[in-house]
């Protein structure tokens, strides 16, 4: 079922047809033809995690709207293209940063999210998954996510008594679900791990005693600086893979 939703009537125009408000079933089908892991399941926990709020038919039906349908794509694209965890996603959102929400550009069109980013590389998740719901996410086995934590690619914590995930390790092992596909192994990925650990190194041994400061303002220099050299580091290893790439096709 959908409901219509009224619009405002503009001045000099003819009344357009009232837009329709979509079921979560209706919704989920739209997407899937970008996103090959959304579910109605990811759907309601994006909105247990209040990222988006559809409203609700005195049944208790959800009903979304056009500007929820582009939330909900936005949010799926930064999660997929941009590796951001939730958290960070909604303090974009809640900010009004420069995330593009709105109806023009199609399906190729890209988050204008530099700033997002920069976030991701040092805040620390406060947001922790299960097991289950890191397979709902991001469409992984249980096989692969065991191989990624014998190999220390995924480092889950113990609470409570239970294992739990970071949005971190969900969003590696998003990224090594897509890499399995072409028959890249959890084996594999063991060089991205040494590769990150020596990047690590270098900027604790630059930065190590200012981070460990008592005093706030050379700990808070420090962050900002820490957050800069990842960037300019990441940044140098993707040119040198690019510059790499050029050589094997030739160019």
């Amino acid at each position: 079922m959908s409901v219509s939703e009224q619009q405002p009537q503009q001045a000099g125009r003819r009344p357009s047809r009232p837009r329709k408000a979509l079921t979560i079933g209706a919704v989920c089908k739209i997407l899937q033809n970008e996103f090959d892991d959304v579910s109605i399941s990811k759907i309601r926990y994006l909105e247990d995690q209040k990222l988006l709020t559809p409203r609700r038919t005195q049944g208790g039906y959800r009903l979304y709207s056009q500007s929820d349908v582009e939330r909900l794509r936005t949010i799926l694209r930064l999660q997929r293209d941009e590796f951001l965890p939730l958290r960070v996603i909604r303090q974009e959102l809640a900010a009004g940063g420069d995330i593009d929400l709105g109806g023009g550009g199609g399906a190729d069109r890209r988050p204008a999210a530099g700033a997002v980013r920069r976030a991701i590389l040092v805040n620390t998740s406060s947001a922790y998954l299960t097991l289950d719901e890191v397979i709902e996410e991001t469409g992984a086995r249980a096989e692969l996510i065991a191989e990624l934590e014998n190999f220390g690619i995924v480092q889950p914590e113990k609470r409570d008594g239970a294992t739990v995930y970071d949005e971190t390790d969900r969003e590696i092992v998003r990224a090594a679900n897509e890499l399995s596909r072409v028959g890249v192994g959890a084996r594999n990925l063991r060089v991205f791990r040494s590769s990150a650990d020596r990047e690590a190194n270098l900027l604790e041994a630059l930065l190590g005693p200012s981070l460990r400061s008592r005093n706030p303002e050379r700990r808070k220099e420090a962050l900002e600086s820490l957050e800069s050299l990842a960037a300019t580091v990441s940044h140098l290893k993707h040119l040198l893979l690019v510059r790499d790439l050029r050589r094997l096709a030739g160019d």
